[in-house]
Parts: structure tokens; sequence; C-alpha cells
């Protein structure tokens, strides 16, 4: 199955978007190849902001996973959103640096039912390979949604936003996306006017 790089970005599915840094571009390609073996309970997601922030809290980050066919019809395509949970650890126990004073990580899993919606998804795509093989496959897209967790207001516009993820627990967490929230909010406006 062909694999069609799309960036890991926020708050929707976004090729080469700005604010993710170019040491992680490899490694978001890399992260596509690799779903498959994805064990989904170490999958994490780390956002550092100002620590007088905090998202709503029914906003969460959630993976966004698109798997569709070159040839319509060859095969169904599957386009999920996971929710994702709100988790209360130390960073220190994960590897993440020490914020400022003036800064906080959140840190969010997946919850046991984002878990096995991914495994079942990891199922589905390790059948579909099994399908096509020698024949056309088709591009598979993941994502970090955001929406709805930066505030939108323009007094908060320049404060830094940084996202990190942890695919398994040996490698550790890398950042994937910083900017301000005023770039965070325009990339959610751009992606909902493409849609």
């Amino acid at each position: 199955m062909h694999r069609r790089t799309a960036l890991i970005a926020l708050p929707h599915l976004l090729a080469a978007c700005a604010g993710v840094p170019l040491m992680a571009v490899p490694r978001l390609i890399r992260l596509q190849s690799r779903l498959l073996d994805l064990d989904p309970g170490e999958l994490m997601v780390a956002i550092q902001l100002d620590a007088r922030l905090a998202p709503p809290v029914s906003a969460v980050p959630s993976l966004q996973i698109a798997i569709r066919p070159a040839e319509p019809g060859a095969f169904e395509a599957v386009e999920r959103s996971l929710p994702m949970r709100l988790e209360r650890v130390s960073t220190n126990d994960l590897g993440l640096r020490a914020p400022s004073a003036q800064r906080h990580w959140l840190l969010y899993s997946l919850p046991p039912a984002s878990q096995a919606e991914l495994r079942q998804i990891q199922s589905t795509l390790r059948r579909i390979r099994a399908e096509r093989e020698g024949r056309s496959g088709g591009s598979l897209s993941l994502g970090i949604s955001q929406e709805g967790m930066a505030p939108d207001d323009a007094a908060w516009a320049a404060s830094r936003w940084e996202t990190w993820l942890r695919a398994s627990r040996t490698e550790g967490f890398w950042e994937v996306w910083s900017g301000s929230v005023g770039e965070l909010l325009a990339q959610a406006r751009s992606a909902s006017a493409r849609r």
C-alpha cells in the first residue's frame, strides 16, 4: 500500500504546515509506516503551554486516521477520530524536561475504548494489505487534532504552544509542532475553510 506523506499537524491533517520542526519530518513519515506495530497503550501527546491556560474539560486531542483506496471502490475507506484523555502522571517519569515556572505540561493518552478502536483499525489495515498485495493500494494519513483546545482570545495570541508525541516508551517524546496560539488558531481556520 502506498503511503501518502501527511504530517502530524494541528489541529487537522495538514500537509507540510508551518510549525513542524524539520527534525520531526522523518519521524512523522516513519510513524505512518509503523502504524501496524504501534502499541496503542504507549501513544501519548504532551502539550506545553502557559501555566495560566487550561483547555476546556471537554476539549482533548484526538488521533486522526484516514485510509483511502487508490482506486475508488477497491476497499472501504477508513476515517476515524480517536479521542484521548487527560492523564495525571508526573512528566519527570516520562522523560519530559521540566517547564519554566510560567509554563506547564498537559499529558494525554488513548483511553481503553480508543485503544480498542485503534487495534481494530490496525487489523483492518493488515487485511487490506493482504487482499491488495501486488495490486494498487491506497493512502494512509495520520494526524493529531487539537481543535477547541486553544483559547480564541487575542490576549493569548502570542503565547507559545508546543505539542510533543510519544509513539513508544523506548523512543520517548519528540516535538511535532510549536508556534503561537494565534498560529495554531490560524491553521484551524485554514483547515476548516478547505473542508
